[in-house]
């Protein structure tokens, strides 16, 4: 599939702007991978999506109790089918990685950009979601100066362990 970027948006992409997010002032270094099911490992939903637009109503399962307080978002949402959503422009920092840090610089939604793959460390991710994936990945390396891509265990330590032990990295045709 060929991409294209405009006005900091992917073009085709669902667009659905979240406020998690803020002005940017570091480079575009690095991508992060992260995946996410609400609740988890369940499909096909709208829950991410209105968890990253702070509609999601925590009420309609035990698990989400614990998301409550949260404000997070991520630049881009991959489903299991290969669509993809757009949150935050990459302009702009989406708060997806919390405290992080990566190769000694705090902070990484400052420099990074984050892609949410909907699953589960559990479970593998789709030949949909990695080609889709890829297709991103190269379109951003493309537009910024991308230096890493990396988990967001990777630069969470300890902290979170997504995108887990069923992504496959040597998918990734970087």
């Amino acid at each position: 599939m060929h991409l294209e970027i405009e006005n900091n948006l992917i073009v085709g992409a669902e667009v659905e702007l979240s406020i998690n997010s803020s002005e940017r002032c570091d480079d575009i270094e690095l991508i992060v991978i992260h995946c996410i099911s609400l609740p988890e490992g369940e499909y096909s939903n709208n829950y991410p999506k209105d968890l990253f637009l702070n509609r999601l109503d925590f009420n309609i399962d035990p698990s989400f109790h614990t998301l409550k307080d949260l404000k997070v978002s991520s630049h881009l949402l991959i489903n299991r089918d290969g669509s993809l959503i757009q949150f935050v422009p990459f302009d702009k920092c989406a708060w997806h990685a919390g405290q992080s840090s990566f190769e000694g610089r705090e902070d990484c939604n400052k420099f990074s950009i984050g892609i949410e793959l909907e699953g589960t460390v559990k479970e593998s991710f789709t030949e949909q979601q990695y080609d889709i994936l890829n297709d991103v990945i190269y379109l951003l390396k493309r537009e910024y100066p991308i230096k890493n891509i990396a988990g967001h265990s990777e630069i969470a330590a300890g902290r979170k362990n997504d995108p887990g032990p069923y992504f496959n990295w040597k998918r990734l045709d970087v």
